[in-house]
Parts: structure tokens; sequence; C-alpha cells
């Protein structure tokens, strides 16, 4: 009996919970999981770059589990990976959703796994960067104290 290999990948840059809950939804889903991870200059080729390098984002994946096996990704085109891993399933992010219909047409089944609301890497740093901000304007604001020397 073949196996059946699932693909998943994603920046996971400040890994949350939804980033979790996709790898073991995708790991239930055959029997070999392989986590792609977007490079650095991957992720800068599209959107801001990651707030984590790269060296990090991939340690802390391999770290997890659920991944047999977890591989740098260097394109978004996934056509290369899927022949040379013989890819049976592949998993992303539902805001992806229709982006990789493509892969349909080589036989790869594919989920787009329902990110939920809220949490997302770019969610967490505005709430960060909104948090700094409101912190900063309060701290800013205070009066340097008198400095008492003592003789």
């Amino acid at each position: 009996m073949q196996q059946i290999i699932v693909y998943t990948s994603g920046t996971f840059d400040l890994f949350h919970s939804n980033h979790l809950k996709m790898i073991k939804y995708a790991r239930g889903l055959g029997d070999v999981l392989i986590v792609g991870v977007s490079t650095d200059e991957l992720v800068s080729s599209y959107k801001k770059p990651p707030i984590i390098p790269f060296e990090e984002r991939i340690q802390i994946v391999e770290a997890l589990k659920y991944p047999d096996i977890v591989i740098p990704q260097h394109s978004l085109d996934h056509t290369d990976i899927v022949r040379k891993l013989h890819i049976n399933v592949f998993v992303v992010g539902d805001d992806w959703t229709g982006k990789y219909d493509y892969l349909e047409d080589l036989g790869v089944k594919v989920f787009y796994f329902p990110y939920g609301k809220g949490v997302s890497s770019s969610n967490v740093k505005q709430q960060i960067l909104t948090n700094y901000m409101k912190i900063k304007g309060r701290t800013d604001k205070h009066k340097n104290p008198d400095i008492k020397v003592d003789k």
C-alpha cells in the first residue's frame, strides 16, 4: 500500500496556535508529513520580511512532534516539490484559497485550512506595535526626576 505524503508550508513567523492547528491537521491527513518553511528571501518577495529569522523559524518547526521532515521553501510555485517528493495532499491556510488549485491537475488533493479569525502573525505584529505605542506615549511624557546627590 502506498504511503500518503502530505505537504504543508508557511512562514511560521511569531509561531502561534493557528500555525500549530494547521500542522496538526495536516499530520492527520496522511502517513508522512513534510513541512516547508518559507525562506526570508521568499517571504520578502511578496510581503514585509519576517521578524524571526529563517534559521530560527525552521528550528521551531523542527522541534514540533508532528512533522516527519522539515525543509526550506524557496518558491510559492509548488509544482517541482510535488513532483520531486511525490506529494499526495497539500494543506495551506484559507487566506490562500484558490491559489493552489492548479496542484489538483497534478493529482494532489488541496485543503485550505480554516485559519481562524484574529490570530495571525500580521495581527500579532500589529498588536505589539499598538501596545508599544501606548506604553511609549505614557512613559515618554514623564518629567525627569531631580537628581539628589548625597555628600
